[in-house]
């Protein structure tokens, strides 16, 4: 194997998630790096990345260039035809799987990292056949909820685990989910955390206590989220006199929570926001007294780790990886699952707490972070386990 690899990142678009964009800006440094995906549109493409569309899903028309383009440059006759009479049928994933044929014998790969557990499927005959080495993405909702909730999709997963080269867990607590899926002494499994650039997370070095107390939860108003336990808490301040203000980043449109937020009285109290741009949230992170993590499943939720190194405390559930995180008391503070009164009384207790108590909080939440979650760490760890898994 040569010290240089050539990486497939795959997960069927070219808008990679953040931790893939600063991996990406690390490995093309000194590797070959490609995304292949299904579509073109890309506003800020990283420098040294190399793109390959596969055919739009929205754009027909683009579809057809891009396959014809492929079939054209595979010099085969029988690879045009084939092009040409699925373009005749109109049938879109064929002439994608064709698409991605070529590709992958264009690049010829060392590993082909897949982000999603969904995309086994494209790569079925690849992965059953040994054609090439793969490494898959352990991550969110697909990895510790839906195996457990569909026994369809456990017993999918637990057809091709087996045959996957290496595994890649955002956390330890959803490795052990993996195993529960498939587990073998010679399974190659590493926790990689998400890496952050702490030039561009700035730690806030003054806290102020602020009355009204100042809430912010970020994230996708999915049941998982455990919104509405948080909306109890808040009814429960409330009902106590706290004066606060909570805002919920990404929720503006969700019925359920703005139901709720009328039917408790919140309305003076709760903002149910639209996404917001990262430097948005970033600066709004850093005006709140406390992070609000209040969700039923997590792998390492990115916002926990982000708002610790932005030295906004935190107050979070005992979900996924927070205990990779987070001790109780030392870098922030754990509360059980779906427990609404334990998070009023966790808000409470740390407003009673002094500008002292609460500023060695922060300081050790972003050492911690400093430590476990830079982006050199992230990048070496994955590096280590592309080349445990090419065989």
């Amino acid at each position: 194997m040569t010290e240089s690899l050539k990486i497939i990142i795959f997960d069927g678009t070219f808008n990679t998630t953040p931790f893939i964009n600063r991996l990406m800006k690390g490995l093309v440094q000194q590797h070959e790096v490609y995304v292949l995906g299904f579509n073109e549109d890309l506003s800020k493409p990283i420098v040294g990345v190399h793109y390959i569309s596969l055919g739009s899903n929205q754009n027909y028309f683009k579809l057809i260039l891009v396959s014809l383009v492929f079939a054209l440059k595979s010099k085969s006759l029988i690879a045009l035809f084939k092009t040409l009479k699925y373009l005749c049928l109109k049938q879109r994933k064929v002439l994608q799987q064709l698409n991605l044929n070529e590709a992958l014998k264009r690049v010829n790969p060392d590993i082909i990292h897949l982000q999603w557990l969904s995309n086994i499927s494209i790569f079925e005959t690849y992965i059953e056949k040994g054609l090439y080495d793969f490494v898959l993405s352990q991550r969110g909702y697909h990895s510790n909820v839906r195996p457990f909730i569909d026994m369809n999709n456990f017993d999918y997963l637990k057809k091709w685990y087996p045959k996957i080269s290496g595994f890649h867990s955002v956390s330890k607590a959803i490795s052990l989910k993996g195993d529960m899926v498939y587990s073998n002494s010679k399974k190659i499994d590493h926790v990689v955390y998400t890496g952050i650039d702490f030039n561009k997370i700035n730690f806030k070095k003054t806290y102020n206590k602020q009355a009204p107390l100042k809430l912010i939860s970020v994230g996708r108003p999915h049941w998982i989220k455990g919104y509405t336990y948080a909306l109890n808490s808040c009814k429960l301040l409330k009902d106590k006199g706290i004066k606060f203000t909570y805002i919920i980043i990404g929720a503006a449109d969700n019925e359920e929570l703005q139901y709720m937020v009328s039917d408790f009285g919140l309305q003076d109290y709760v903002i149910l926001s639209p996404k917001l741009s990262q430097s948005k949230v970033f600066a709004l992170m850093q005006e709140s007294s406390l992070l609000l993590m209040p969700s039923i499943e997590e792998g390492i939720p990115n916002v926990v780790v982000e708002a610790m190194a932005l030295g906004t405390p935190v107050i979070s559930t005992v979900c996924g990886g927070v205990e990779e995180l987070i001790t109780h008391s030392k870098e922030g503070w754990t509360v059980p699952l779906r427990d609404s009164e334990a998070m009023t009384q966790t808000i409470l207790e740390f407003m009673k707490l002094s500008l002292k108590e609460i500023e060695a909080v922060r300081i050790a939440a972003r050492k911690k972070i400093e430590s476990q979650h830079s982006e050199q760490k992230m990048i070496t760890d994955m590096l280590e386990l592309y080349k445990a898994s090419i065989l």
